[in-house]
């Protein structure tokens, strides 16, 4: 007859399953340009559903839902996209799970949720902004000089210029923000300020204001891997700040680049068709 295993030796195991793998104290990232900084030069990419939600989340039938006999079902604008438009599940990105919002803040959320076909900036290829850029699910290219970095997007090309100087304040509010960096040892470490309020974290519509600051932590964790953290400071919409976090993963083909996805074209269609002298049908 078998024996049953102690349950404080079930507990030792259900442990050990649990634990992280230890670290490799011995590891040191390769160092870059000039010798004293982690080289972080690459193609790299987020692996989750974070653009579709950065809040812990179960499936749903579309990322646009209506009241139906039911239950909800999908909206006009997004049923005939079937699958496509549906939201796989995700475990979240955000530091405890909810966001913070303030109850005026939290409704405006719902209203976004329901109008996302005309409200979601990705839509109509608007800029995504600080830090939705990063996790949109199409890789960015890092590129790190002795003494400049360059951050390139393949999502609508954008370029975003990182300042090693703090030049003091921006002129006025951009939809990708002003970024002056430091390193704090192996991290590099953004802070973007003068960041528009037209952009949104996700597809979920979790939005912020204008008052909103990031600032956000790249570490190399190893070879083929970097921790990005980031800590929204938003006093009109949340009531406290909060970070989200996730792992970026380099690409490893071996023609590794990033490719041209200018989508300002792809929705000409959307955005002016209507102002055609004989407009087709909508």
């Amino acid at each position: 007859m078998r024996k049953a295993i102690p349950l404080a030796v079930l507990a030792l195991l259900v442990a050990a399953c649990e634990a992280p793998p230890p670290a490799d104290e011995a590891w040191k990232a390769a160092r870059g340009p000039g010798g004293v900084n982690p080289d972080l030069n690459g193609v790299w990419q987020a692996l989750n559903e974070a653009n579709w939600d950065i809040e812990r989340h179960m499936a749903r039938s579309s990322v646009e839902l209506r009241d139906g006999p039911m239950g909800p079902v999908p909206s006009i604008a997004t049923l005939r996209m079937g699958t496509l438009a549906s939201v796989p599940p995700g475990l979240g990105v955000v530091d405890g799970g909810r966001l913070p919002y303030k109850p005026e803040a939290l409704a405006k959320r719902d209203e976004n949720r329901l109008r996302w076909s005309e409200l979601d900036p990705e839509v109509k290829c608007y800029l995504p902004g600080i830090p939705r850029a990063n996790y949109m699910g199409q890789p960015f290219q890092i590129f790190q000089g002795e003494n400049h970095l360059e951050f390139v997007y393949q999502y609508a090309g954008i370029n975003r210029n990182i300042l090693m100087e703090d030049p003091g304040p921006a002129p006025g509010d951009f939809w990708m923000g002003q970024s002056v960096a430091r390193w704090e040892g192996d991290t590099l470490v953004i802070e973007v300020t003068a960041l528009n309020d037209q952009t949104w974290f996700d597809r979920a519509g979790n939005h912020h204001s204008a008052a909103m600051t990031v600032v956000e932590r790249f570490t190399p964790t190893g070879p083929d891997h970097l921790l990005y953290e980031a800590t929204i400071d938003d006093p009109e919409t949340f009531t406290e700040p909060w970070t989200m976090r996730m792992p970026l993963y380099r690409r490893m083909e071996e023609n590794a680049m990033l490719l041209d996805f200018k989508c300002v074209e792809f929705v000409e269609e959307l955005v002016y068709g209507e102002l055609r002298r004989n407009p087709l049908p909508r």
